[in-house]
């Protein structure tokens, strides 16, 4: 085995001699591309197989399920062994054997492998609009919820969280909109709802901790292989949203952390990014461009990114310009659109006077490739028809069993199939919500108390002497007012007419007696 290269695959006859990828130059990216049924994924296995050897981490996703063939080795019961012993004759692979790779199984699903998690902070405004498809005036309000967050030291871990938070920015809405521009009920509503999509979809484990560390993912075996880390991502790509963000969040996070090295001599990581279009389609200019910083700069990080697509003109011209390193299986061209897309993918390469680049394309069979590896200071290689080596591990997938017991046995279970909740903005925020309001119904109690407090104290003013009870003012009042009411009627008629003469004969018999 060459120290310092993998090998590709090779020919005879009218193929070319062995092609081989530098890796010093793996780290310049890639792109392996063709129509379904041409190879890709094989390609893609055997050279995740390649730099695992040489001691390269590996990230890729098998979106079809096949890859994790990569954790078994190959047979010779295999049906296609006959074809693999002769291919490898053929191309003169002298050092062809079966053998099984350190492989790590991860699924953000958590299903058929380790979780992966981040949390909602480190993914971001920008890639979380994207996975939500939010408009302009929903990111910016979102903007707004994260700005707050980090103001209050709220730290958003899981969907909860901004959930909370979003609750919280509409209940300060007006104070917020003071400060930051408005924000508007409507806009928090339908960030709302998007969350719950995508709850519904099953992306709320892909939130939370504990987070993903990169240096898991990067890691090598006890013998010094490369681990390769497969993301289960069939059932990932019925919310392809979701897929492409989170790879997408992968190299962000990459782009960020890792320190600058270089040009190595071989890469850090090897990063494949299957089914590529998904990345691109209807994505925002702000978020292609990101795309394409991360591109151009992981580089001197020490990171290669191979994409993985159907057709080049998948990738965004400013993107495909910085791939290097290229494997293109066959391409269709049944269509005007497809002879167009036929004709613009082989004026990419480094032409070869020997056959024609875009006849080349059109005619590789099943296995074979049109390839080109970048040479001496970086230089592309001229274009050259080559039959791919086969692969050493299992081609398709293994049973489930199988994959139980790898997931079993690996050094990460412990650390990532537990989900921890620690405090976080949502139970902050409800610890906040809990204190208000038990305050309010403090204060409320203290209100009602001293109103009857003061409403005894006025009723109290309306008595002078001493406190007596309703039966005793009652009798009080039955004895007085027989007395008071014949004194009454004796002063009136005294008062009166009758008084007057009641009063004058009694004085008159008084003086007529003397």
């Amino acid at each position: 085995m060459d120290v310092d290269r993998i090998f590709i695959g090779g020919g005879g006859e009218d193929y070319a001699e062995p092609q081989h990828l530098l890796l010093k130059y793996a780290n310049r990216h890639g792109l392996v591309a063709g129509a379904t049924g041409t190879g890709k994924t094989v390609t893609l296995q055997i050279l995740a197989e390649s730099f695992s050897t040489q001691g390269v981490p590996v990230f890729l996703a098998d979106v079809k399920g096949d890859l994790s063939g990569l954790g078994k080795a190959g047979s010779e019961t295999f049906k296609l062994h006959g074809a693999f012993t002769e291919r490898a004759e053929k191309i003169r692979f002298e050092d062809y054997t079966y053998d099984a790779f350190p492989v790590i199984f991860w699924d953000l699903f958590g299903e058929q492998g380790h979780p992966i998690r981040t949390t909602v902070a480190e993914m971001g405004p920008l890639l979380l609009s994207r996975l939500l498809d939010l408009t302009e005036a929903q990111e910016g309000v979102l903007n707004i919820a994260f700005r707050v967050a980090d103001e209050e030291g709220l730290a958003l871990l899981d969907l909860k969280d901004l959930r909370s938070m979003l609750v919280w920015v509409g209940e300060n809405s007006r104070d917020l909109s003071l400060r930051y521009g408005n924000v508007s009920t409507a806009s928090i509503g339908a960030i709302q709802r998007a969350l719950l999509v995508l709850e519904n979809q099953g992306g709320a484990g892909f939130f939370g901790e504990p987070a993903l560390e990169l240096s898991d993912m990067m890691a090598t075996a006890l013998d010094g292989r490369g681990r390769i880390s497969i993301l289960a991502a069939d059932k990932l790509m019925s919310s392809p949203r979701l897929y492409a963000t989170s790879l997408l969040w992968l190299l962000s996070e990459l782009f960020e952390e890792l320190p600058e090295v270089g040009d190595p001599d071989k890469p850090r990581l090897v990063f494949f990014f299957d089914e590529a279009h998904l990345l691109f389609d209807g994505a925002p200019q702000a978020l292609v461009d990101k795309v394409e910083q991360v591109a151009r700069l992981i580089r001197s990080k020490g990171v290669g990114v191979y994409f993985v697509s159907q057709n080049p003109d998948d990738i965004p011209e400013d993107i495909l310009g910085q791939l290097g390193n290229r494997v293109q299986h066959a391409l269709r061209a049944f269509t005007a659109r497809d002879r167009k897309a036929l004709r613009m993918a082989a004026e990419t390469y480094r032409e070869n006077p020997r056959f024609s680049t875009e006849d080349a394309i059109r005619e590789v069979g099943v296995g074979e490739a049109v390839t080109s590896m970048l040479e001496r200071k970086g230089a592309p290689g001229i274009v050259e028809r080559t039959l791919i080596r086969p692969p050493s591990s299992q081609l398709g997938p293994i049973e489930n069993s199988e994959r139980a017991a790898i997931m079993n046995a690996s050094p990460l279970a412990l650390k990532y199939n537990a989900v921890e909740d620690r405090e976080s903005a949502h139970e902050i925020l409800m610890a906040r919500a809990e204190k208000a309001a038990a305050e309010a119904e403090e204060a409320e109690r203290m209100a009602e108390e001293a109103e009857a407090r003061e409403r005894e104290f006025q009723a109290a003013r309306r008595y002078s002497g001493t406190k007596v009870g309703r039966s005793s003012s009652r009798s009080k009042r039955g004895s007085t007012s027989i007395g008071g009411e014949i004194a009454k009627v004796v002063i009136k008629e005294l008062k009166g007419t009758t008084g007057r003469r009641i009063v004058r004969g009694i004085l008159g018999g008084l003086f007529r007696g003397r």
